[in-house]
C-alpha cells in the first residue's frame, strides 16, 4: 500500500508568518506542518516534512526522496518559476508530485505564473491556503490508483 509521503517546502517558505498575510494567512510554517501532518492522518498517510532556503539541499532531498516515500508534495516557492534543477530533481526521483502554493499564482505577478514542474508533476493546487495540502495529498492518491 502507498502511503508515504515527502512534503518538500522551499525558499521562504520558513518565514510565512513575516510574508503578506493576504497570500499566505498569517500562518507559521510549524502552523502549516502540523495542518498537513493532520490531513497525512485523516488520510491515512504517512508525512515527513522538509524545508530548506538552499535549492542543492532541495534537490538532494528530491534525490533521497524514493528511499522513503511513494509520493511528492512540493511547494518550491519562488524557485518553482526559474529552477530548472527542481523539475530535472523530481524526474530524477520517479515519484508522482503534486505542487501545492497557498496563494493563487495564477493572478499574481506575470513571474508567478510560469511553473518549471509543469511537464512532471500530477497535479497542481494553488490559492486554497493550507487547505490546498489536503487536496494535494488526494491528488496525489488518485495518482496511485
Amino acid at each position: 500500500m502507498r502511503n508515504r509521503v515527502a512534503v518538500l517546502h522551499g525558499i521562504n517558505l520558513g518565514a510565512l508568518d513575516r510574508r503578506p498575510a493576504e497570500h499566505y494567512g498569517g500562518l507559521t510554517y510549524a502552523k502549516l506542518e502540523q495542518q498537513i501532518t493532520r490531513f497525512g492522518r485523516e488520510l491515512g498517510l504517512s508525512i515527513n516534512c522538509f524545508q530548506s532556503n538552499y535549492e542543492g539541499a532541495f534537490v538532494e532531498e528530491l534525490h533521497k526522496a524514493s528511499d522513503y516515500a511513494d509520493g511528492l508534495i512540493l511547494n518550491p516557492g519562488a524557485w518553482t518559476h526559474y529552477a530548472w534543477s527542481l523539475r530535472d530533481a523530481v524526474e530524477i526521483a520517479g515519484l508522482p508530485m503534486v505542487e501545492v502554493h497557498l496563494s493563487d499564482v495564477d493572478s499574481r505577478e506575470a513571474f508567478r505564473h510560469v511553473s518549471v514542474l509543469e511537464s512532471v508533476r500530477y497535479g497542481k493546487v494553488a490559492g486554497k491556503g493550507v487547505d490546498g495540502y489536503r487536496e494535494g495529498l488526494e491528488l496525489l492518491m488518485k495518482a496511485w490508483a
